[in-house]
């Protein structure tokens, strides 16, 4: 088990309407190199980093709230090409490969005549493990909706695909052994499958105030469990311990 402090973190639910269907999510298949969840399918989204605090001091209100909106918004853009939470979005995309390089945000973003638009990410969830063997991200999710016509595009360098899937079709595909999702990301996507559009999601997180969630183990019935609280809209909020993939 890991005594390190736990690393700031942010993370993205990008949906996108679909007629007559559920809506569909914008996932990532980490490379399988990968440290953390390699191989894994998760949501965009990335660590904190040094500018993302820096930009957030220049926008007012919680600091470490705005840090983790600008951090998954330019996680979104590095990881996966899709401008989100941005005013106007288009011409971002097209300085992706500067921004990956480390060129600071805001400059970018001042260049691309573009503005931070943090309001449209709304608060999800907050995951903080413990107990585990290895890195331990301390993550907020957010809920925003896709940018008309979005068109992900592979980074090459920490993932190796991208699609549009309903969160039902994702947890199908890793129960039948297709591909496979971590404790937390399996636990959002269920609760997830439960929203017929992106409104039912919003009105959903509004209902239930982010409380942050730090899985715990206990016997239920002689088997070991991995378990979250029963209050936050999860259906779902117990695993086997055997079974839960927890990196």
């Amino acid at each position: 088990m890991t005594d390190e402090p736990a690393i700031p973190a942010a993370t993205v639910i990008v949906m996108r309407e679909m007629p007559g269907g559920a809506p569909e999510l914008l996932m990532v298949e980490r490379a399988a190199a990968m440290s953390f969840a390699g191989g894994a399918l998760v949501f965009p989204g990335g660590r904190v980093d040094p500018g993302d605090l820096v930009l957030a001091g220049l926008h007012g209100g919680d600091a470490e709230e705005q840090a983790a909106r600008i951090a998954a918004i330019r996680e979104t853009l590095e990881e996966a090409g899709v401008a989100v939470g941005l005013d106007p979005a288009g011409d971002m995309v097209a300085l992706r490969d500067r921004l990956y390089a480390g060129e600071p945000m805001g400059e970018l973003l001042e260049e691309a005549g573009a503005a931070l638009a943090l309001d449209t990410l709304v608060p999800f969830a907050r995951w903080l493990p413990a107990g585990v063997h290895h890195k331990v991200f301390d993550t907020r999710f957010y809920l925003v909706r896709a940018p008309e016509g979005a068109e992900p595009l592979v980074d090459g360098n920490e993932n190796v695909r991208l699609f549009w899937a309903s969160a039902r079709a994702v947890l199908d595909a890793a129960d039948a052994g297709e591909v496979h999702i971590i404790f937390p990301t399996r636990r959002n996507l269920e609760r997830l499958a439960l929203f017929g559009s992106f409104d039912d999601a919003v009105a959903d997180a509004r209902a239930h105030p982010v409380r942050t969630i730090t899985p715990w183990i206990e016997e239920r019935d002689g088997e070991r469990h991995l378990c979250i609280p029963d209050d936050l809209g999860y259906p779902v909020t117990s695993q086997r311990l055997d079974e839960a993939i927890r990196a």
